[in-house]
């Protein structure tokens, strides 16, 4: 492989990662949003969270994996963001690390206080967290004014702008369709039921988030689009995108859930896949000055640490996706709870 073609590569490993994420933590953080409005009991609650309980940690290595790669193969793009959005990662740092302390300590005692508080800060966390994840996603694709240096100054009340804002609410109803998804899969009798009325006005919210979404990005963001004149064939992600979302209604409807699950993965990755077209071949767009953007070629470190990356990548990439195969399959099926649960 040519010195040339590595950059790009890591790029679409880099999305690779974060669709992973998106798709693993993304259910998670969809069952703590609707934690509180879903079950009406402690019982119920427990079930909630033991439905998650094997699964979300290790779906956060996918977060750390794809951090690791952005500072490895692009240190430039890496510091930038770190340092220009440093309040909104350290609010998104503080709500994961409330969703891990409110999952663990929620059960450890016999309290209707205790566990309600906990239970509050489990939902208002996973909501925070996926509107944090929207906002920057919502900035990049829009793009922040870099200064000559190609960093960026803004203030934490400044990259709270319309479009980004908005992306913000696309993921967490993204994410909320997707967690009540998961949740019909792992519970049944009358949770079950009732998570399938959320999965409907999860969809809802959803297919409203993602029109507005769209119709804005078309008239406010020109430059997400510029990529489909120059590939014509890269029209195949949205409509494979629509076709999916089309289906998720269908498989509800039809008392599929797992059909409902795929088609939601399959809408997640086509979204990951829509902002690395959107973005390409910048990681950190400038605007209004696009000549200062970050790109794939004058962010990435040297063609050798790339190689080397390539050869880390190769062994350890089994090895997660094999420990992930294996919890997932250990823990198939409807949640129990039993004598260490939550």
């Amino acid at each position: 492989m040519s010195d040339a073609a590595l950059p790009t590569l890591w790029f679409g490993l880099l999305g690779v990662l974060l669709a992973g994420y998106a798709i693993l933590d993304g259910f998670d953080l969809g069952v703590g949003m609707v934690h509180l409005f879903v079950a009406h009991d402690d019982a119920e609650r427990r079930l909630v969270l033991n439905s998650i309980g094997p699964l979300w940690d290790g779906n956060e290595v996918w977060l750390v994996t794809f951090g690791g790669a952005l500072f490895a193969a692009f240190p430039e793009a890496y510091a930038t963001l770190f340092s220009g959005f440093y309040s909104a990662f350290m609010g998104l740092l503080f709500c994961l690390i409330l969703r891990a302390v409110s999952i663990e300590l929620r059960s450890k005692r016999i309290g209707r206080v205790w566990r309600h508080l906990w239970d509050a800060g489990f939902t208002l966390a996973s909501f925070l967290a996926s509107l944090l994840f929207g906002v920057a996603v919502g900035n990049l694709m829009q793009g922040v004014p870099l200064d000559a240096a190609g960093e960026y100054p803004g203030a934490l009340l400044a990259q709270l702008r319309p479009y980004p804002v908005l992306v913000g609410v696309l993921v967490v109803t993204l994410f909320a369709m997707h967690g009540t998804i998961f949740l019909s899969l792992k519970t049944e009798g009358v949770l079950q039921v009732r998570t399938r009325r959320w999965m409907w006005r999860s969809f809802g919210f959803f297919l409203v988030a993602f029109m507005l979404t769209t119709i804005f990005t078309l008239v406010a963001v020109p430059h997400a689009i510029a990529n489909f004149s120059r590939w014509p064939a890269l029209w195949i992600v949205p409509v494979a995108l629509v076709f999916a979302i089309a289906n998720v209604p269908r498989a509800i409807f039809l008392g599929r859930p797992g059909a409902a699950f795929l088609s939601s993965v399959t809408v997640i990755a086509g979204l990951v896949a829509l902002l690395g077209v959107a973005m390409f071949p910048n990681l950190v767009h400038s605007q209004p000055a696009p000549e200062r953007s970050l790109t794939l070629w004058n962010a990435a470190s040297s063609p050798r640490t790339l190689r080397i990356m390539l050869l880390v990548a190769a062994i350890g990439m089994p090895a997660v996706l094999a420990y992930t195969a294996t919890v997932y399959w250990t823990f198939r099926g409807k949640t129990r709870l039993g004598e260490h649960s939550y």
